[in-house]
């Protein structure tokens, strides 16, 4: 069955947000997470150690270990936390454009709030806006405490067939 005819028999789910459309048609998180494990995730995901928890469209979750991707003075690098965000905003928006889209991210921007100097960060991407050719989203990201540690945005634009 073609992607976007198995997202439609999937379902539609009312969404009621100020700045995207009052329907959006969700794929099952189980489904998504299967077909991302097969794709595979990117290297630089792997080296971070970035696992997805939970994906539908309009909202994707991750985690990341600290451990490992800490600057020298012992805490989770500021560049980590873009890495997290940049993945949670490219998979979304994969999930939105389908497996044979690609995507690219255009813009992003991180605001360090809080340290994390052990454990796991979870990030939170929220979709702002999802359009034929570009996407936004909010990632927050969050320590063990529920912390928040960093807010970040990022658009990435779904490339024209080819």
């Amino acid at each position: 069955m073609p992607w976007s005819a198995r997202r439609l028999a999937i379902g539609v789910y009312s969404w009621a947000h100020p700045r995207l459309p009052a329907r959006i048609l969700l794929m099952i998180n189980e489904e998504f997470l299967k077909f991302y494990k097969e794709r595979g995730s990117g290297a630089l995901d792997q080296k971070m150690g970035i696992v997805i928890t939970e994906a539908q469209e309009g909202r994707i979750v991750g985690t990341m270990p600290v451990d490992g991707n800490t600057q020298p003075m012992g805490l989770l690098h500021g560049g980590a936390n873009v890495v997290l965000a940049e993945s949670l905003g490219s998979i979304g928006t994969s999930l939105h454009a389908g497996p044979t889209r690609k995507i690219v991210g255009v813009d992003i921007n991180a605001t360090h709030h809080k340290s994390a100097t052990t454990g796991l960060v979870t990030g939170v991407a929220t979709a702002i806006s999802l359009g034929k050719t570009l996407c936004s989203w909010e990632i927050i990201i969050t320590n063990e405490q529920g912390q928040r540690t960093c807010t970040a945005r990022i658009t990435c634009l779904i490339l024209a067939e080819r």
